[in-house]
């Protein structure tokens, strides 16, 4: 399992990456690490922390079905990856994540 302190903590102050239309908050004082689903997930087990998005709390609590919102299971997907992505990007530009040969 990766489990990351820092990638946690990076998220402090940052915007919401998921953005869902119609339900992000656009509030980065509510912005946590939001693990998505994957196959290193489990019963009473999150997924690693690479995967995982910024997501404010609006954003959160739909993606992880507490508050229910009209939303395909193919739209959900779409911003669960696009988030993930978002996210990826920010870890490699904080210095967090790294890629060989990356220019």
């Amino acid at each position: 399992m990766i489990k990351s302190k820092a990638l946690r903590a990076s998220a402090k102050g940052e915007e919401c990456t998921l953005n869902i239309a119609g339900v992000c908050n656009y509030n980065s004082e509510t912005v946590i690490l939001a693990h998505l689903p994957d196959e290193s997930h489990g019963m009473s087990r999150k997924s690693d922390d690479i995967s995982a998005c910024f997501a404010c709390d609006n954003c959160h609590s739909v993606i992880d079905g507490r508050v229910t919102f009209d939303m395909s299971k193919a739209e959900k997907e779409w911003y669960m990856r696009r988030g993930q992505t978002r996210t990826l990007r920010k870890f490699i530009e904080k210095g967090l994540v790294t890629v060989k040969g990356a220019a």
